[in-house]
């Protein structure tokens, strides 16, 4: 896809991102709304998939280890057509395919289940190793949240990932600088995120995470090097895309009134509308 497109995507998939949460009355918004770029260029530009064939052995995986952003990840699978969009409105509702979290057993396209901090980074570098060891010519990507690098258990794979030269395994940072609880230096900050992970063997590069056309570069990237995991640190505003949403971390979790959805529809609508100016 050209740049503009993936741009227009992008804005698609906030649409759907606020249509779920609003019509659920529960989920992610800020976390999800951050993510949507990076998810529309890894779903329209990067990853080797088959939509109408999720489970087939040679595709790149894809961990949500931030498994609360299902909104994002939902709205994205089904835009790129592992699912109708008519049924992201069962989002969290019972029986439906689209809980909170996801779920690798019942939705397509998910690869694993996730949603306690840390497990999910820890399942893509076994996916990553398991892959090497079984000569599958796949790459593993996993998106990790900024506060997520906060859990131990996310350096212990960091640590082995490096260790083994697991150059097929891509990780994605969502770097926000906010999590539920307020910003990472007021909570217990990870920083310098990207000292560490070249301490951890990492190549790391850091983009503007709303950025197209440096995040397809970035990704265009992480597959020159060998002998090396490669780290994309993407510096995201969380809320991106809604004035009042933006940079606040009391959006993490929130779910707009009427009159918040209906201005933020609106917003969202006019970015779109000026896209299509282009």
């Amino acid at each position: 896809m050209e740049t503009l497109e993936l741009k227009q995507k992008a804005n698609e998939i906030r649409r759907l991102i606020l249509e779920m949460v609003y019509q659920a009355k529960s989920g992610h918004l800020g976390g999800s709304l951050s993510a949507a770029d990076i998810f529309t260029c890894l779903y329209g530009q990067i990853l080797r998939i088959d939509p109408q064939n999720p489970k087939w052995k040679f595709r790149d995986r894809f961990v949500l280890s931030k498994g609360h952003a299902t909104p994002a990840y939902y709205a994205s699978l089904a835009e790129f057509g592992f699912f109708p969009k008519d049924e992201l409105r069962t989002f969290r509702r019972l029986g439906s395919r689209l809980q909170g979290h996801p779920d690798c057993k019942h939705t397509p396209g998910v690869d694993m289940s996730s949603g306690s901090l840390g497990q999910g980074i820890s399942t893509a570098v076994g996916m990553a190793f398991a892959a090497k060891m079984q000569g599958l010519p796949i790459r593993v990507y996993v998106m990790l949240g900024d506060g997520e690098m906060e859990e131990g258990q996310v350096w212990e794979a960091l640590m082995f990932a490096g260790n083994r030269k697991l150059d097929n395994l891509v990780i994605i940072i969502d770097n926000n600088d906010l999590q539920c609880d307020g910003h990472l230096d007021e909570v217990n900050s990870p920083n310098p995120i990207d000292e560490k992970l070249q301490a951890f063997h990492f190549q790391v590069k850091t983009v503007d995470g709303h950025n197209m056309k440096e995040l397809v570069e970035a990704f265009g990237d992480a597959k020159k090097y060998s002998g090396v995991p490669f780290a994309l640190i993407a510096k995201t505003v969380k809320g991106k895309g809604v004035s009042f949403m933006e940079d606040q971390a009391g959006w993490h979790g929130k779910v707009p009134d009427t009159e918040q959805f209906k201005q933020a529809m609106r917003e969202l609508e006019r970015a779109g509308e000026a896209l299509c100016r282009k």
